[in-house]
């Protein structure tokens, strides 16, 4: 049963080809408002989802946390067939159904939500983060372990070191070290927030592991229900 979290989204008609969807990316990047947050958020939800195969089932996740002390508030989880192929790019339309369903199932509405994903640091500047943050009205954050576009520099070695990612001549996201001498991570702004607000939430949610504890939650999460459903798969 659906809890106050938020409220159902009327998706409309779903894209059912590449250039259908390719097509809403161009026309709804123009609704994407970025803005200070203003002040911090107190509530911060982490969204993943896992696969049975390539257009079997989708296990979507969402992990509440408090912030900014970082306690697990809730877990909830939706399952659903997975409605689009696996297309570059297009990684939106075959995950917001299945996130928007387990974060309706959420008791409380978060501040701001990160994404396992891109924000505007995408080819037609619409990736998860930006389409689920401009269909909540909510403050998405798109926080990626590897680059999809653009080009920028490899960051200094410590935790908190970053450098700017380029598109087409404009900074889209930051190249992001969260942990001294570990791999970064590809965080843009997906709704509602800036460059500031991405590298503030994001370095003030990792804990012991690169990935924020929000993300990690919902990606165990995720992979714990798709296990459930079909033990035969790999974890």
């Amino acid at each position: 049963m659906a809890g106050p979290g938020p409220p159902l989204v009327d998706l409309g008609p779903w894209p059912a080809t590449c250039r259908e969807a390719a097509a809403l990316q161009q026309a709804w990047r123009q609704r994407v408002v970025l803005r200070p947050l203003g002040r911090p958020p107190r509530l911060i939800a982490g969204v993943d989802a896992a696969y049975e195969g390539p257009r079997g089932r989708v296990f979507g996740a969402a992990a509440l946390f408090s912030y900014p002390e970082l306690e697990l508030l809730e877990e909830v989880g939706a399952a659903m067939d997975c409605p689009f192929p696996y297309i570059p790019g297009l990684l939106s339309f075959r995950e917001i159904p299945v996130l928007l369903e387990a974060l309706r199932r959420l008791s409380r509405l978060p501040d701001l939500i990160l994404a396992d994903g891109q924000g505007i640091a995408h080819p037609r500047g619409l990736g998860l983060a930006s389409h689920l943050g401009v269909l909540l009205h909510l403050p998405v954050i798109g926080v990626a372990k590897s680059r999809l576009a653009g080009e920028g520099e490899e960051p200094d070695r410590e935790a908190g070191a970053w450098r700017p990612l380029f598109l087409q001549g404009r900074i889209v996201g930051l190249i992001l070290r969260t942990q001294t001498g570990r791999r970064p991570l590809y965080v843009s702004p997906g709704h509602l927030v800036v460059l500031q607000d991405c590298r503030e939430i994001v370095m003030g949610c990792v804990r012991r592991y690169r990935v924020p504890e929000p993300l990690r939650a919902a990606d165990r999460l995720s992979r714990r229900l798709r296990k459930a459903a079909c033990p035969s798969l790999p974890g």
